[in-house]
């Protein structure tokens, strides 16, 4: 799988780009500021409807224009498939696949499946859990698309049970009989949802921990092993929740019933899958916190390679964005990194300098300043 073709239209600092692209590597250099990551974010955004960058999509329209627009050829198996995408903050986006409207702009995930490495990683095992189940999360829709859907749904009941819920907390302190006519009904909605996505969650992390621990290995000799555990909300148990959808949904039950009283004091839903964690640990302590910046690294490194295992177990490469991330690595991770990625059938790498470039990723070059976009 390969991006044959990029175009943008008002996407960030680009007023029009039309850019041609091949299998093997390219390498996008210039000076910070220049919208390097920017082609990087594009391609991105194709294959997953969002940002590595920004949580919303008003920073994706170039300044005084009304939408934006990302459209890319993709190459798999010898045919082609076009997707555009029309991004109008404050609107609903519009997507069409092969120039036939889409019903919903999610009908185009699985069309390009990418891995992303960024400096922003490090926040995968420094950031707060919110990072790591968006990682989670991004990587079970790139594998099996309907996974939106499920999202979706579960987000759908979260916001609905939180609408009720803050209703109800507003009347709990005014020492009135609250309105929970309806919170039954909530619940169960939210246990089946949740028990959808937090058993997908556990099954992709059992899956994940050897690759982990193998491309750890592979990266570094410092600390290890490297241990994924997820800790659900629903369960003060440091084991791993059970793996049975109904037991889930179940053990959700028994939460939120537990935690009703505290939820309508908060006015907000304590237990879900949008309030658990990936806990990951380096000889048995907590990588976060103990872990050296080096191990960090490696740590993040090995998170997104795992991905890549995965996808490429599948059936076919996914597109490997490595956006400026060897200014972030010492000499050894970037020869390591570079080893690991280099025999994908599509990489793009962007970097500010080219010495930053690990001599193995050599390959097609483009020359990034004041908007421009050459061939070298």
């Amino acid at each position: 799988m390969y991006v044959s073709h990029l175009q943008l239209a008002d996407y960030r600092s680009y007023e029009s780009v039309h850019l041609e692209l091949g299998p093997g590597i390219s390498t996008f250099v210039g000076p910070n500021g220049q919208g390097k990551t920017n082609l990087v974010e594009a391609i991105g955004y194709v294959a997953t409807l969002g940002s590595h960058r920004v949580a919303t999509d008003s920073p994706l329209v170039r300044k005084g224009a009304e939408r934006a627009i990302v459209r890319a050829a993709i190459v798999k198996d010898e045919r082609q498939a076009a997707v555009e995408l029309e991004i109008n903050p404050g609107k609903a986006n519009r997507a069409r696949l092969n120039r036939a409207p889409a019903t919903r702009p999610r009908e185009v995930l699985g069309v390009l499946r990418t891995v992303l490495f960024a400096p922003e990683d490090l926040s995968l095992v420094k950031g707060d859990p919110g990072e790591r189940r968006r990682f989670l999360d991004e990587l079970l829709v790139a594998r099996t698309p309907r996974m939106a859907g499920v999202r979706s749904d579960y987000e759908r009941v979260l916001k609905q049970r939180n609408a009720l819920l803050k209703s109800a907390s507003a009347q709990f302190f005014k020492r009135a009989e609250p309105d929970l006519s309806t919170l039954e009904v909530w619940n169960e909605h939210l246990a089946v949802a949740g028990a959808e996505l937090l058993a997908a969650r556990l099954a992709l992390v059992a899956e994940l921990q050897p690759l982990v621990a193998k491309a750890y290995g592979e990266l570094t000799t410092a600390g290890g092993p490297p241990v994924l555990q997820y800790r659900s909300s629903a369960s003060d148990s440091d084991e791993q929740p059970p793996a049975d959808r109904e037991q889930l949904a179940q053990l959700l039950r028994d939460a939120l019933a537990e935690a009703r009283v505290q939820e309508l004091q908060r006015g907000v839903s304590l237990v879900g899958p949008h309030r658990d964690d990936l806990h990951l640990r380096l000889d048995e302590l907590p990588a976060k916190g103990y872990a050296s910046q080096g191990e960090s690294w490696s740590y993040a490194l090995a998170l997104r390679l795992a991905g890549f295992e995965l996808l490429r177990a599948d059936g076919d490469d996914p597109v490997l964005l490595l956006d400026d991330v060897f200014a972030e690595l010492d000499s050894e991770r970037r020869r390591r990194l570079a080893e690991h990625v280099r025999h994908a059938e599509q990489v793009l790498v962007s970097a500010a300098v080219a010495e930053d470039i690990p001599p193995e990723l050599q390959g097609a070059r483009f020359r990034v300043v004041e908007g421009g976009i050459e061939r070298e």
